[in-house]
Parts: structure tokens; C-alpha cells; sequence
């Protein structure tokens, strides 16, 4: 079901063991657990229990009157609001207006009985499209994709040029104390793919895997040990969990493969009161685009700034000192010194103090060391194609404490 704040927009009742009355009482909830601040992602009234999330200025939410799988409920309101935005570009209001039929459509063949069937949205524009007279025509052929084991891939897909594109990108979230030392830091990875290949190649990647060395007796060298781990639904687990070979036909264009998390001591920027930023990574790396955001007194004035790169300026709505840094080569040190006036009368309200935040972007580079040691492709015709890797680093929740 989505809703607005007013009204509910689209529904569909999958299983008729809820009353479609039932959505009525979901807002006055929500805004009553706001008021009381006690909001959570699952809301009751009576029996019946409602699973939401918020994208934009909409409310997508599941109405459940047993003891469903939320994790699985989730997934699904995620995995509407990615399908929609690749139909419709941006999901809001006026989108699902415009696309009524198409929305009914999507969510019949998206779930039946409750039950996730068909979800992604490359095989979906296959035989629901956006254009009506089109839409009675491309209901008769079912691509067979749908009914094949492969269903994530067409068949007949041909390609010039054979290529494989590879980014394993990596966000670091990190909570540094207002003494220097590191609370809390992991890295959470993932590894997407883009394939231009042809026909129905099978593909095999080879990582750095300290699991995979041990079990193989090889030289470990630099190897890394990932938790967590998720797989596109491509991959044969049953071969991974045996060899850890990751061994896969590949969606056709972009997708995600896989993702990770890898618990590690991480090494911070540093950064003291008078804003003294070093970047403790190697040097032959440089970091993109650096944003030092600085919390500071809502009742600070007349800012002034010296720096000795970037820039920095006041922004009085967010409370904070924006320093942003271009390019940040690894080892190098740079000052950002600010001053501000505050009223003389003592303010009897205690703020809190906000962290300093960190944003940023390291191309060719992983923080964790994780590499593709090989990616293999192989298809019947025996054509050659062209494996591109490419490694970032980018800041996640990268927050510093501070005294003041």
C-alpha cells in the first residue's frame, strides 16, 4: 500500500485476511508515536500490524495480521521503491498518479499471494512498459526469463565488444572519542558488476580470501576476512560454501554481486580543536573531495576563516563550519583556524555537542586491501572479453568527537 500524508494513493490486498479499513488507522499512529517520540518501524493497532518506510513525501506500508517474516516484508518495500524508480525515474506522488495502470501491473507480477515473485526490474520492462497501447500485446509473450532457472538474464543478448566492468567500493564508518582514540570502526563493501557480454557466459571471481587460502594451503600474503557476506541471487552458493569459488551467470548491464563487512582498526584522520586535518593513508593516494563539517554554538557570529587549502564557510541554518578540501593527498597536513563572536550573557540551556563529521572519496584504493585476484569468463563461442577492475574508498558514518 502507499500512501501520502492525506490519503492512501494505491493498494493491493494480496490475501484478503485484512480489512482494507485497517490503513486508516496507520497515521494517526504514526503521528502519535512521533508526538511521544517513540517511533519504530512497526506500528500496531489491534491484530493487525502495519511495516512501513518513508521515500520522499510517500508511505509505503505492509499490513500483516500474522507473524510474517519482517526482514523478508523489508526487503520487498526496498526492493518496490528501487523498481519503481527505475520506471518512473523519481518516486512521488505525481509518478504514481501518472502511471496507475503500470503500478497495478508491476505489483501483480511483483508479489502473488504474499508471496515475492518477479523482482527485478530489468526482466520486468521486458513485458510491462510504460506505453498503454503496448501493454495488452506485451501481456500474451511471457519472456522466458520468467520461467527459466536463469531468470535474471535474457537470452540472445549480443555485444560487440565483450566487457566486464568491476567496482568494489568500500565505505568506512568510524567514531573517534574527543581524545583521539577509535571507539568503533568498521568497512562495509560491496562489489558491482556492469557486463556487455554475449550470450550466457559463466563467470568466476577470485578474491583475496583468507577463508579460501587457508583452505587451499596457499601462501596468505595480503588476504583479507569478510562477515556478512550477500550474494546476488546469480551465484551458486552451493559452490562458494564448498570451495568459495564465486561462480555465476551475470544480470545483463549494472547490478550488485555482492557485499561485505570487514571489522578492522581503522586509522582516522586527526583532526584537534584548532582543526588540524592529516591523511593517514598512503601517500601515493589521494582523497576526493573532502568535507570537514564542523558543529559550532547556535548563538556564534561574525564568522572569519584562514585555511591553508579549501575552503571554508559559515552555514548559520546547519550550525556548523563547512571545510571542503578538493584533493587531499595521503600524508600531507593542512590548517583551517575560525573565529567567532558570542554573546556576552550566559545561555542557561546546555546544547549537546555534536561530532565533527567527515566526507570523502578515495579512488584506486582499499582501505581493507581486499582484490580481485582474477575474474575468469566463459562462454561457448569462446569469444575474448575485457575484465575492467576499478577500487574506491568513501566515507560512511565517519563521525570525531570533541570536548568543546
Amino acid at each position: 500500500m502507499i500512501r501520502r500524508l492525506s490519503a492512501v494513493l494505491i493498494c493491493r490486498n494480496y490475501k484478503g485476511d485484512v480489512d482494507m479499513a485497517e490503513i486508516d488507522h496507520f497515521m494517526p499512529l504514526l503521528m502519535q508515536h512521533e508526538e511521544e517520540g517513540l517511533l519504530c518501524p512497526v506500528l500496531s493497532h489491534g491484530s493487525v500490524h502495519f511495516m512501513w518506510i518513508k521515500h520522499s513525501n510517500l508511505y509505503l506500508v505492509a499490513t500483516t495480521n500474522k507473524n510474517s517474516n519482517a526482514s523478508l516484508v523489508y526487503s520487498f518495500l526496498y526492493k518496490l521503491v528501487e523498481v519503481f524508480t527505475e520506471y518512473f525515474k523519481e518516486l512521488e506522488e505525481e509518478s504514481i498518479q501518472d502511471n496507475f495502470v503500470v503500478v497495478y501491473e508491476l505489483l501483480d507480477e511483483l508479489m502473488d499471494f504474499g508471496f515475492p515473485q518477479t523482482t527485478d526490474s530489468k526482466i520486468l520492462q521486458e513485458y510491462i512498459t510504460q506505453e498503454g497501447a503496448k501493454l495488452e500485446v506485451a501481456k500474451s509473450k511471457v519472456p522466458t526469463t520468467v520461467t527459466n532457472a536463469v531468470s535474471w538474464r535474457s537470452e540472445g543478448i549480443k555485444y560487440k565488444k565483450n566487457e566486464v566492468f568491476i567496482d568494489v567500493i568500500e565505505s568506512i564508518n568510524v567514531l573517534v572519542n574527543a581524545n583521539g582514540s577509535v571507539m568503533s570502526s568498521d568497512i562495509v563493501g560491496s562489489i558491482k558488476l556492469k557486463t556487455m557480454l554475449s550470450g550466457m557466459p559463466e563467470l568466476r571471481l577470485g578474491l583475496n580470501d583468507r577463508v579460501l587460502f587457508a583452505l587451499t594451503g596457499r601462501d596468505k600474503g595480503k588476504t583479507v576476512t569478510m562477515e556478512d557476506v550477500k550474494f546476488h541471487q546469480c551465484v551458486r552458493l552451493s559452490r562458494f560454501e564448498s570451495d568459495r569459488t564465486i561462480s555465476f551467470i551475470p544480470p545483463d548491464g549494472e547490478s550488485e554481486l555482492m557485499s561485505y563487512r570487514i571489522n578492522t582498526h581503522v586509522i582516522s584522520c586527526h583532526i584537534v580543536l584548532h582543526f588540524q586535518a592529516k591523511g593517514q593513508f598512503k601517500k601515493q593516494s589521494v582523497a576526493n573531495n573532502v568535507e570537514v563539517r564542523v558543529p559550532v554554538p547556535s548563538d556564534a557570529d561574525s564568522p572569519k576563516f584562514k585555511t591553508s587549502t579549501g575552503n571554508a564557510k559559515y552555514v548559520p541554518e546547519k550550525n556548523m563550519v563547512v571545510w571542503t578540501i578538493k584533493s587531499f593527498p595521503g600524508g600531507k597536513e593542512f590548517l583551517m583556524r575560525a573565529h567567532f563572536g558570542l554573546p556576552s550573557v550566559e545561555n542557561d540551556e546546555l546544547e549537546g555537542k555534536p561530532p565533527i563529521t567527515v566526507k570523502f572519496e578515495i579512488p584506486y584504493f582499499t582501505v581493507s586491501g581486499i582484490q580481485v585476484r582474477y575474474m575468469k569468463i566463459i562462454e561457448k563461442s569462446g569469444y575474448q572479453a575485457l575484465p575492467w577492475v576499478r577500487y574506491i574508498t568513501q566515507s560512511g558514518d565517519y563521525q570525531l568527537r570533541t570536548n568543546v
